[in-house]
């Protein structure tokens, strides 16, 4: 009996053929890219201290990009995620918090809470979830915690903050693919608490900085552009890619519970 159809291999084999280029688009966008090897221009080699998560929100990249419940394509050229804010947190949450190898009992730890949820090889289906507390996010008691505890201690987490204790935010995403360069995103929030409260979302688009370390050729693309396309929409040319455009449809709110 010949073979079921299945809508997923006939993907990967286009794809393979280089007939279709459904692998394009996928999740490989970094959460965390400060901190790493990659980025570390010191001249001692110390990468934790070169390039630590404070410096993340201010200093580019030039290796890779980072993002929460993103994508990008193949190449980490252009790059989409989301930013959340909470209106507790001294700044926007746009990359997962970790410790560096130094200041972990038990070395390098990121201290989210975050899942994979469902994914297709081809991209055409991809879920995740984070969660993301009500209270302002405890990065300096993450840190000075378990700088206190030794090796034989175990490691101090999110959850043994207390951070979840009034409540947190479930932020769901989905991508799903029409074709290699059109996809749905969906993102879902939902307060898991008994309070109001409110959830800034803010969706970004942007280039990964490949003009600006003066050399030619493949994986240094001249300055992409993101120009407003009209209401509600954006239109991002550039990098040997074709013509992407974001468009954003009307937010659904709830009760704020």
């Amino acid at each position: 009996m010949p073979e079921p159809s299945c809508p997923e291999r006939e993907r990967l084999a286009r794809n393979a053929r280089r007939e279709e280029h459904w692998a394009r688009w996928g999740p490989y966008l970094a959460e965390r890219q400060w901190g790493t090897v990659r980025e570390d221009y010191s001249e001692d080699g110390s990468c934790w201290d070169y390039f630590p998560h404070d410096h993340a929100r201010s200093r580019a990249y030039r290796w890779g990009e980072d993002g929460l419940l993103g994508i990008t394509d193949r190449h980490g050229r252009l790059c989409f995620s989301f930013a959340f804010w909470n209106e507790q947190d001294p700044y926007l949450k746009e990359r997962l918090f970790g410790l560096t190898g130094p200041q972990g009992n038990h070395g390098e730890d990121v201290k989210e809470e975050y899942f994979y949820v469902d994914a297709l090889p081809s991209g055409a289906h991809l879920r995740a979830l984070y969660k993301y507390p009500l209270r302002a996010f405890p990065y300096d008691d993450l840190v000075e915690t378990n700088a206190a505890r030794g090796r034989d201690e175990r490691e101090y987490e999110l959850r043994d903050t207390g951070a979840f204790d009034d409540g947190y935010f479930d932020v769901e995403v989905t991508y799903a693919k029409d074709s290699p360069d059109d996809m749905l995103v969906e993102l879902e929030v939902h307060n898991r608490s008994d309070a109001e409260a409110k959830l800034h979302v803010l969706p970004q688009l942007w280039w990964r900085n490949t003009w600006s370390w003066g050399r030619d050729g493949e994986g240094y693309w001249p300055r992409g552009a993101v120009r407003r396309g009209g209401e509600r929409r954006l239109v991002a040319a550039g990098a040997d890619l074709p013509e992407m455009e974001l468009s954003l449809d009307e937010f659904e709110y709830g009760d704020g519970r």
